[in-house]
């Protein structure tokens, strides 16, 4: 049987869209559970919002039961953190039976050195967004919010949610996109020439010509109306998209 490695990114889980986590089970089942599958890769925003591994929700359980299957089958997960979710600690990770990577890291992918990752830091057009992500990946800013009363945390999430979306609103795309100096200076940083990420809901292939070498570059889709998600195998690496039922 052919192996197989999957990518995801951008799932958004949350109780408000019970179709995005029933599409996500459905993949788990179809693609991964006991199958000869060498991993499973989730690259960022895999929950909507992530407050505190001290709040368990019936569909935090239930994914987290669903992933431990998924291990215990055979087929270890790995996890970058997003942007949403960026909090998550250990504690959950470990309930989920799920490895917590560097936010870049490079991995062995069938003889390719590959880098994958959330993707958020090479939107450096987005400066307001930027200075917030440096505040919140230092050492302080998340040791103080998870001293917070979980009261106060779910609040803060939702005017930052409402705040993002405001600010989302009036930027043009471009803006919220990667920029290919950042791109390319990854690629340099880790000595690669190829790289997987999520985060800006764009799926594609995109390749650059730099020193004679291409660059492979590939974005995850999102999973508001599909189930998206990469294949890669020994020969092979495809983008595939599922509607929705």
């Amino acid at each position: 049987m052919t192996r197989q490695t999957y990518f995801i990114a951008d799932l958004h889980l949350s109780e408000n869209r019970p179709d995005i986590s029933a599409a996500f089970f459905d993949f788990l089942n179809t693609h991964i559970l006991n199958k000869d599958v060498d991993a499973l890769y989730i690259l960022g925003d895999f929950f909507e919002v992530w407050v505190g591994d001290d709040y368990i929700t019936e569909l935090s359980a239930d994914v987290a039961k669903h992933l431990s299957a998924v291990n215990d089958g055979g087929t270890p997960v790995y996890f970058i953190h997003g942007n949403r979710d960026f909090i998550m600690r250990k504690q959950y990770a470990d309930m989920a039976a799920m490895t917590l990577l560097d936010e870049q890291t490079v991995i062995d992918l069938y003889g390719t050195p590959t880098v994958i990752l959330h993707g958020d830091e090479m939107c450096t057009q987005d400066t307001e967004y930027q200075k917030f992500r440096k505040k919140s990946r230092g050492w302080w800013w998340p040791k103080l919010m998870l001293a917070m009363p979980l009261w106060y945390r779910k609040k803060i999430a939702r005017n930052a949610r409402e705040k993002s979306k405001l600010s989302q609103a009036d930027k043009p795309i471009e803006i919220l996109d990667v920029v290919d100096e950042a791109v390319l200076a990854t690629f340099a940083k880790h000595n690669v020439t190829n790289m997987i990420h999520g985060h800006t809901h764009r799926p594609n292939v995109h390749t650059y010509k730099v020193n004679e070498q291409t660059l492979t570059r590939t974005v995850l889709g999102d999973w508001y109306t599909q189930g998206s998600y990469l294949v890669v195998t020994p020969k092979s690496q495809e983008l595939i998209s599922t509607p929705f039922a």
